[in-house]
């Protein structure tokens, strides 16, 4: 007797989401591991772990749970669901969640290398920058996996309007925000640099 095609899919599907989410933590795993050797300390070298650190130009910056630039991370996820959503449309979701923490993994790799990190201290604002800690790096990827289970669950329009209020709270806050940080590592400006330090 043949099994209904319900009864065929559901553990099929539980078998998927468990391949997924394996995929998932192996890559974030192998990141943390990647990034301890290429020097980035577990946790702030000051010794503390705090949920969240509100000064920029503070050595706690880039190096605790939080800060402003997590909602960078959060935006991050958000772009990646609407961008896989259109490139692969056919593909499970739980993939494209796996595909975006793969492109975030990368990021933070390539944002922790020599490359990357003299870039911000010769280009931005960033000037004693020396790059994440593990634990703001894992932490930037649990911020754009919730930006990107956000996106996945709230119609475009709301994820439009949080992505721009984050963009503009740290915009005013911090002169600082995911558009300014794409600019001023691709194309620097000297005005934008001389209005940012003038905080």
């Amino acid at each position: 007797m043949s099994l209904h095609p319900r009864s065929r899919s559901a553990p099929a599907g539980r078998a998927s989401a468990l391949r997924a989410g394996g995929a998932i933590a192996l890559l974030i795993a192998a990141s943390a591991l990647l990034l301890h050797a290429m020097g980035r300390a577990w946790i702030c070298t000051c010794g503390h772990v705090r949920l969240w650190a509100g000064g920029v130009r503070t050595p706690d910056n880039s190096q605790q749970l939080s800060d402003w630039y997590s909602f960078s991370h959060i935006i991050h996820g958000m772009l990646f669901y609407a961008a896989l959503r259109w490139l692969a449309p056919g593909l499970a979701p739980r993939w494209r969640l796996a595909l975006a923490v793969a492109v975030e993994c990368g990021w933070e790799l390539l944002e922790n290398s020599p490359l990357i990190i003299e870039r911000y201290r010769a280009a931005t604002i960033a000037i004693g920058y020396t790059g994440d800690s593990v634990l703001n790096s894992l932490s930037d990827i649990a911020m754009m996996m919730l930006g990107f289970a956000l996106a996945a669950r709230l119609p475009w329009r709301w994820t439009l309007g949080l992505a721009l209020a984050m963009e503009l709270t740290t915009l005013l806050v911090i002169r600082d925000n995911l558009a300014l940080n794409v600019l001023m590592l691709a194309w620097p400006l000297d005005a934008v640099r001389q209005w940012q330090a003038a905080l």
